[in-house]
């Protein structure tokens, strides 16, 4: 699973068809303090990585103290997660000029991955909001910091030995 991760005083997710106009079919989602998340998913992701990568989400501390360090976890300051998914996140650019995304998920693994993931979230006492899987979306943030962080589980995640 690969993750860019950002800090907000805010964010939204509205879904739009092929007109480009707002889905009624959708519930615009919105967040305050804390964050919104793009979530890519390959089809080599399962449990280990939903747990790894939730457990980390949870208790990363960017969220300031009262000495002004980043110390606190989302836990500790009551925020809102937006989780929107992500396939482009498996973007390879290696040849040519037109990405190749042969590293995505297949769309019924990554989605029952996504929901899984956004369930672990859940479990952790964090309140969080979706977009739609597979829509076209208009994403909206306030990014506050800056704060962005990308978590790769290929690369950051621990293996066994």
């Amino acid at each position: 699973m690969r993750i860019v991760l950002q800090r907000v005083s805010q964010a939204s997710v509205d879904v739009v068809n092929e007109l480009g106009t707002p889905d009624v079919t959708f519930e615009p989602q919105q967040i305050g303090h804390g964050y919104m998340m793009l979530v890519g998913v390959s089809d080599s992701d399962g449990e280990r990585e939903i747990a790894w990568l939730a457990h980390k989400v949870l208790c990363l501390r960017v969220f300031e103290d009262e000495h002004g360090r980043m110390n606190r976890s989302i836990q500790d300051v009551g925020g809102e997660i937006l989780s929107i998914s992500q396939f482009t996140l498996y973007a390879d650019v290696h040849k040519g000029n037109r990405p190749s995304f042969v590293g995505a998920g297949k769309p019924e693994h990554a989605n029952l991955t996504w929901i899984e993931f956004n369930e672990a979230l859940r479990s952790g006492g964090v309140k969080v909001r979706e977009g739609r899987f597979g829509a076209h979306m208009r994403v909206g943030l306030v990014n506050d910091g800056p704060v962005t962080i990308v978590i790769d589980t290929d690369t950051d995640m621990p293996r066994k030995a």
